[in-house]
């Protein structure tokens, strides 16, 4: 896989994880970084710097063109070399993904209106999509949607709840999802919006997307029919179009965290000193560390073979939940083990070991929790046997 990386991508990621390693790391401590993510002045701070060291939204070229899958792999997981790396170099969720969508789904004029403000790093977006469970709302299962969507002249009027909207709040642009009687339908606004109201800010796990994630009500938001992503009904499609990408770039930017935090481990276990000798020559250190390698490259193995799927055209549903299963789950386990070998010193915030683990276990339930993924391919496995019986 690594030969399908070219030369151009390779100097880009080298040069973000320069970037990431030299100018990003010291801000970790900064105290700008909140339980609801680094603050917009600590954000327009780091994106300033990510362009003076050319390495803002790095996985897209100069003339709008995406690298492929495998080179995004590459310059993804440099930028998540630290919990800030992508949102310095505008490499993060949700907009990375919503980046995508509009590229390859926007009409010219959307796209001007609000790809390009995200492309620059001036605006972060928000996708409007998880509802209240207490609600009945979507959460994994999106035909559950209740937010409705109905035309009155040449505007939507668009009304319901949404919650976990990751980065809703300072966001610029919106991607809402809502049902209408053609079929679910996506529309671009602009943010904030009166009618877009943020109850609050939901104290979450992770704590390292800008705004964090919100609660949401939606009442009689009007949108001009030229916002709507594509044609009524068309919503559930373009979210395919967004969904394996999307699933992907969080395996590629933990990966990159999770690098590091076996970093700090090992040179923690090959400094520290217990029962006369260095903790990586205890076995049971020295085992968990080999472990880490081991699902690290497996990782790293498991996302460049579904960037290489997607890269062929394909839409890469199958091999993104598996990948996403995989990688999150192994992740996990490196951030565990990380933990646990350097102790006392792994749960506090001295070291961004502590926030990996956070992190990594909310990536288990984002995107799809493991075992949503696996009962979906349950059910492929299922029906592709009985074809051929």
């Amino acid at each position: 896989m690594s030969q399908s990386v070219s030369n151009e991508a390779r100097e880009v990621g080298d040069r973000v994880e320069v970037f990431v390693r030299t100018i990003v790391v010291p801000y970790e401590k900064d105290l700008r970084c909140g339980s609801h993510g680094p603050s917009e002045e600590l954000v327009r701070e780091l994106r300033q710097k990510a362009r003076a060291a050319d390495v803002m939204t790095p996985h897209i070229r100069k003339d709008g063109e995406h690298f492929s899958q495998i080179e995004t792999a590459y310059i993804l997981k440099k930028s998540g070399l630290s919990p800030l790396g992508p949102v310095a170099c505008n490499t993060m969720a949700p907009d990375e993904g919503n980046m995508f969508l509009l590229g390859r789904s926007g009409s010219a004029e959307q796209k001007a209106r609000f790809l390009e403000p995200l492309v620059s790093g001036e605006a972060r977006s928000a996708f409007f999509m998880t509802e209240p469970w207490s609600e009945g709302g979507a959460g994994s299962d999106p035909s559950m949607m209740k937010t409705q969507a109905v035309l009155d002249g040449n505007h939507w009027v668009i009304n319901g709840r949404k919650t976990y909207i990751t980065g809703a709040m300072g966001a610029k642009v919106g991607i809402v999802m809502a049902n209408s009687a053609h079929g679910a339908c996506m529309f671009l606004v602009d943010l904030p919006d009166p009618a877009i109201r943020i109850d609050r800010v939901l104290d979450t796990i992770d704590s390292s997307m800008p705004g964090g994630h919100s609660e949401i009500t939606i009442d009689n938001l009007r949108v001009p029919a030229d916002q709507m992503l594509g044609e009524p009904g068309q919503g559930f499609r373009f979210a395919q179009i967004r969904l394996a990408p999307a699933r992907l770039s969080h395996c590629m930017r933990w990966h990159g965290v999770a690098t590091r935090a076996q970093e700090i481990a090992i040179d923690y276990a090959c400094r520290r000193e217990a029962f006369g000798k260095l903790l990586i020559d205890h076995e049971g250190v020295g085992f968990m560390l080999a472990e880490n390698q081991i699902d690290l490259k497996q990782s790293e193995l498991m996302i460049d073979w579904c960037a290489a799927a997607l890269d062929s055209g394909g839409d890469g549903n199958i091999e993104s939940s598996m990948t996403k299963v995989s990688v999150s789950e192994a992740l996990f386990r490196v951030a565990d083990r990380c933990v646990q070998v350097m102790g006392a010193l792994g749960v506090t915030q001295d070291t961004i070991v502590e926030q990996l683990f956070r992190e990594v276990r909310a990536f288990r339930i984002y995107d799809g929790p493991t075992e949503v993924h696996k009962w979906s391919l349950a059910k492929k496995i299922k029906k592709q046997a009985l074809k051929g019986a």
